[in-house]
């Protein structure tokens, strides 16, 4: 019998007794990505709510984070609910891969929803960003609101080199129509619930490799040389429509999106893969790295993972401070943006309205009205 065998040369990471048991590095699991990332890096991100920490963080190290819509220069104080403010433009929280890439399809005119507006309480909401605290008061108003909205998606592909995009759900809620991706189900967070016009979805590995393939696609048709970065979000589903127990279809869900992340990431040029998921849900993952309700991720877990995003992807000299929790709000406005030309006015939206939506601007996303 032969005394060699590859497991003879294999590397200290390959050995759970090495590597997790005893000596774990965080820093050390994600497989070495083909590109760096440096001080000329711009950073662009979507994704679930767990996607809402990396813009804060890396504004605390320094870094470049690319943001072209913000709130109406002469009403700075009218800022949107927090999962609007924490990405490049307010598109807010995009769960899915196939949500995101109809985004870009509909910022580059290829993609029209037919079910583009809901009407409630004298006001116009928009399906696709329904937690707005401020909606439209007509049509024409939401028209133009849109429009620059999806211009501001454009740019901030444009201006950025970096996309960092974390996967969070596999259910969804589409139009019967066109096959439109809502980011909640109607009627939790705004509109009204219809069984003949609203499907219940989830997707498949297949699915989503696909959806991903064709979203990295249209970010480099917009920007050729984009470098991108998948993650999967650690925050288990707040509800299911699968009839099944919410831990087992979480266990779905986050099985579908780590798959179709690492065959993105295996088979994609400059794209990497990051373990944010292993991160915090590993067994060696200390047990505060959630909440009591098991299911938020607590900010000390968070800023131990965006330390391992930044020894993992920055060249060490670029970081200009350290990565400490609980320390890092988001900037409202970085001085190295001007701010967007308005291409309509904002108004309030009635009270009533402003009544439902308290909920979800509460809320750390949208997701979280399915239980209340």
């Amino acid at each position: 019998m032969s005394s060699s065998h590859p497991y003879r040369t294999a590397p200290p990471k390959s050995f759970w007794s090495r590597a997790v048991a005893d000596g774990f590095n965080p820093a050390s699991i994600a497989d070495r990505a083909e590109f760096g990332l440096g001080p000329n890096d711009r950073f662009m991100s979507a994704g679930s709510c767990f996607a809402s920490n990396v813009r804060r963080y890396l504004e605390a190290a320094g870094f470049h984070y690319v943001v072209t819509e913000r709130s109406h220069p002469n009403f700075p104080e009218l800022e949107e609910a927090p999962y609007y403010e924490a990405f490049s433009a307010r598109y807010g929280n995009i769960y899915t891969a196939r949500q995101m890439a109809q985004l870009l399809k509909r910022a580059l005119g290829r993609f029209e929803p037919a079910e583009a507006y809901w009407a409630e309480d004298g006001n116009v909401v928009d399906p696709f960003r329904p937690g707005l605290k401020f909606p439209a008061r007509s049509l024409s108003e939401l028209d133009a609101l849109t429009r620059q909205h999806l211009e501001a998606v454009i740019e901030a592909v444009k201006e950025a080199t970096v996309f960092v995009f974390t996967l969070g759900l596999t259910e969804a809620w589409v139009s019967g129509e066109d096959g439109a991706v809502f980011p909640a189900c109607p009627g939790t967070v705004a509109g009204a619930f219809d069984a003949r016009r609203h499907i219940f979805h989830n997707f498949s590995v297949s699915e989503v490799i696909a959806d991903l393939g064709e979203a990295i696609s249209l970010l480099r048709e917009i920007s050729p040389k984009m470098k991108v970065i998948l993650t999967v979000s650690p925050v288990p589903l707040v509800a299911t429509a699968t009839g099944s127990h919410v831990l087992l279809a979480t266990t779905y869900s986050k099985s579908v999106l780590r798959v179709a992340a690492d065959v993105v990431a295996s088979t994609s040029d400059a794209t990497a893969y990051f373990p944010a998921y292993e991160l915090v849900t590993g067994p060696q993952a200390p047990y505060d790295s959630f909440a009591p309700d098991r299911r938020a991720v607590t900010e000390d877990a968070i800023a131990r993972v965006m330390k391992a995003f930044f020894e993992t992807f920055m060249i060490k000299e670029s970081i200009a401070a350290p990565i400490v929790a609980n320390t890092m709000p988001v900037s409202a406005a970085p001085a190295h943006h001007p701010p967007a030309s308005p291409a309509a006015p904002l108004r309030i939206a009635d009270a009533g309205l402003l009544a439902r939506v308290a909920a979800s601007i509460d809320a750390e996303c949208e997701e979280e009205m399915l239980d209340r």
